[in-house]
C-alpha cells in the first residue's frame, strides 16, 4: 500500500506530520517514508517540547550557514540562492527515509516521538513524502 503525503512549508524548521501518517496506517507491517527532495530531510524527534525543534533548527543553521556567511565562501553551487547548497549539505547529513514498525494499526513510536519533515530552504515549498506500508 502506498500514498504520497504533501507537506507545505513556510521556511526552515521541523514540520510534524505524525497525525497524518497515523490516520493512514492500518494493520501490521513496516512503514517506509521517503522524502522526494534534495534539500529536506525526515526525522523522528521529540514532539512534547517545541524548544527541541527550535534548537535543532538553530544547531543546523550554525553548523551549515548560508553561502553568504564567509565560512562558506568555498562553495561553488550558489546560483539557486544562499540557502540552496547548505540545504543539500544538511540533507546529506540527515536521513531522507525512515522505517517505522506498525502494530495493529498504530505507529510503534515512543511516548514523545513524532515524525517530522525538516525543511532546509527559506522559501515556502510543497514537499512530497512517499509512504509505503508492507
Amino acid at each position: 500500500m502506498q500514498t504520497v503525503f504533501q507537506i507545505n512549508t513556510t521556511g526552515p524548521g521541523l514540520y510534524e506530520f505524525t497525525e497524518t501518517v497515523s490516520a493512514w496506517v492500518h494493520g501490521t507491517g513496516l512503514l517506509t517514508l521517503f522524502v522526494q527532495h534534495t534539500s529536506a530531510s525526515l526525522l523522528i524527534q521529540e514532539n512534547a517540547d517545541p524548544e527541541v525543534r527550535t534548537d535543532l533548527a538553530e544547531f543546523f543553521h550554525r553548523l551549515v550557514p548560508p553561502t553568504t556567511d564567509p565560512s562558506m565562501s568555498y562553495l561553488t553551487h550558489t546560483y539557486e540562492g544562499p540557502d540552496d547548497m547548505p540545504g543539500h549539505i544538511k540533507a546529506a547529513l540527515l536521513p531522507v527515509s525512515l522505517s517505522i514498525p506498525v502494530t495493529t494499526g498504530r505507529l510503534a513510536l515512543g511516548a514523545w516521538q513524532g515524525i517530522y519533515l525538516f525543511e532546509h530552504r527559506t522559501a515556502p515549498h510543497t514537499r512530497r513524502v512517499v509512504a509505503n506500508l508492507s
